[in-house]
């Protein structure tokens, strides 16, 4: 039986499984694309899931310049839910050479994104850097560990002992875990996030950032760790969804030409809602599931305190979660699979 979230999407979005790219630019090195949210840049074992880089093969061999000497091949990544520009080699030496020179030909990346203010109410400056160190957990998510904060044991030492065993390709989670004297701990590396706030609202901040470091959910990971979630990211316990979409975009792609110098920028701008959104953020609170099979706004709760419904109400089954949700917001995928409430940034009109 197919997923609520799969359902949904086959009604709700018109090129469901025919997912597109925008081809910015291309020579007989690279190619620069617009990589829309929700789809994989490459695939990984076990999905079936569209992926940028194939999307492009077919795009390429339907103008009859793919071959096996002139393919795409990787040079970085965006995750699946970001959205903006990306570029691709298009030969094995080149990707080798943009690869090798990549922190040197490359003079800007920008994203924008839009966050959840944070709760404690402690906001960053206006500008400065994030250089906190990043660990994964064992779902492969980036975070940044507090003192003391140390995996499962008995699971963390169970996947190391079986990669040690079958080879650490076999473990993910093992890749990213140590064992010292005895115990697991995680391991870390270090990145670095550069941040400017465009805009402030009352309950969503715009950022513009650019990277040291390109690692795995930086900019997620960093962000969440002072308090601000990204809009739309249930892996990080962001509580509104305004625009139906992990709001996280790779705007600007600047870098000198690998083979002939030049200097070539790429720019496609975040939707324009994102910063509306934030400026017009003084109004009601998001809309939040109340576990009475309806839909209130999100004002404080004098009972307990807190903004939104009550989490400890009895929730639906999921069949229902889809049914009603479907009626009101534009739901997330784990919270169509049947989360025990819902919260959402904008209801439909």
């Amino acid at each position: 039986m197919p997923k609520a979230s799969t359902e949904f999407k086959k009604e709700n979005k018109a090129d469901f499984g025919k997912e597109k790219i925008d081809v910015l630019y291309e020579d007989e090195a690279l190619c620069i694309i617009f990589k829309p949210s929700g789809m994989l840049t490459v695939p990984y074992p076990g999905s079936h899931a569209r992926t940028a880089i194939e999307v492009l093969e077919q795009i390429m061999r339907k103008k009859g310049t793919y071959s096996s000497n002139h393919k795409p091949f990787v040079v970085h990544r965006l995750d699946r839910d970001t959205s903006g520009v990306m570029m691709f080699a298009m030969t094995e030496p080149a990707q080798k050479k943009i690869m090798d020179s990549w922190h040197k030909m490359v003079t800007e990346r920008l994203y924008h994104a839009v966050a959840e203010n944070p709760k404690s109410g402690i906001l960053l400056p206006a500008s400065g850097i994030i250089d906190d160190e990043i660990a994964y957990n064992a779902h492969n998510i980036g975070f940044v560990p507090k003192a003391g904060d140390l995996p499962d044991q008995e699971n963390a030492k169970k996947a190391v002992k079986n990669a040690d065993r079958y080879g650490a390709e076999k473990s993910v989670y093992a890749k990213n875990l140590l064992v010292k004297n005895g115990k697991a701990e995680f391991k870390t590396i270090t990145a670095r996030t550069h941040y400017r706030i465009i805009a402030s609202g009352k309950f969503h901040t715009l950022f513009e950032l650019s990277l040291d470091t390109g690692r795995k959910n930086q900019i997620r990971a960093h962000l969440s760790s002072k308090g601000y979630p990204l809009a739309g990211d249930e892996n990080y316990r962001a509580k509104t969804d305004p625009f139906g979409r992990l709001a996280l975009h790779a705007r600007t792609l600047e870098f000198d030409h690998p083979y002939t110098g030049q200097h070539m920028k790429f720019e496609i701008p975040e939707p324009a809602e994102w910063l509306s959104t934030v400026k017009e953020d003084s109004g009601n609170v998001p809309a939040v599931w109340n576990g009475k099979n309806d839909f209130e706004s999100g004002a404080r709760h004098e009972k307990n305190g807190r903004r939104g419904g009550n989490r400890n109400s009895a929730a639906p089954k999921s069949k229902d979660v889809y049914e009603e949700v479907k009626k009101h917001v534009k739901p997330t995928r784990r919270q169509m699979a049947g989360m025990d409430f819902i919260q959402k940034g904008k209801l439909y009109k």
